[in-house]
């Protein structure tokens, strides 16, 4: 092919390119002002559709869903944790009450020999000061047990109860009624609501 003819032919398919660019651009601004609204519309229209109501509710309500959840665990861990400091507390109780009560129940025999120690002093002369010193160490351990919750029980001239006494010797007195407690032979005594050393006494009738 000479130079000639190829140079004709690029300026050949030159001027078509331009035709089809140009025929483009003159269709685009030929649009009436109805068309374009109507263009735009439809644009609008797509965007809308894309944040329709029913995705905003959908995500709405997975939203709501997450919410709920988390409040729930929340509340189930609080009310785990709520539990767990209750019983704790309540496990402390029981063995500090376990402990006070073991404490108490070996301390008794110490008091025990300090009523009876009491009871041999004298009451004049050379050994009442020292009478008197036992009996402000046995006033002081019996406020100490009286403040651990340790109390003793009232047995004598009441009706004979076996969930607080125990029952040694029988005596037949007429002063009395039936089954009625005479005598304290061994003082029993409480720790807090429980009996912590039954009453040894002598029933009457």
């Amino acid at each position: 092919m000479e130079e000639k003819d190829f140079k004709r032919e690029q300026e050949e398919n030159k001027e078509v390119l331009e035709g089809e660019e140009a025929s483009k651009v003159a269709t685009e601004a030929d649009e009436t002002p109805e068309e374009a609204a109507a263009k735009a519309a439809a644009m609008e229209a797509e965007a809308r559709e894309a944040f329709s109501d029913e995705n905003l509710e959908e995500k709405q309500d997975k939203k709501d869903i997450a919410i709920a959840d988390l409040t729930d665990r929340l509340k189930r861990s609080m009310a785990e944790f709520d539990n767990f400091r209750k019983r704790s507390e309540k496990e402390k109780a029981t063995m500090f009450d376990m402990g006070a009560r073991s404490i108490a129940e070996k301390i008794l025999p110490v008091v025990d020999n300090f009523e009876r120690a009491m009871v041999a002093a004298p009451k004049e002369g050379d050994g009442k000061a020292f009478a008197d010193g036992i009996t402000m160490i046995y006033n002081q351990l019996k406020k100490t047990l009286e403040d651990l919750g340790v109390k003793p029980i009232d047995c004598v001239g009441q009706p004979f109860d076996p969930n607080f006494h125990n029952a040694v010797m029988h005596v037949e007195d007429e002063s009395l009624g039936e089954n009625v407690v005479a005598e304290e032979l061994l003082k029993g005594y409480m720790y807090k609501d429980s009996v912590l050393r039954h009453s040894m006494v002598k029933v009457a009738n």
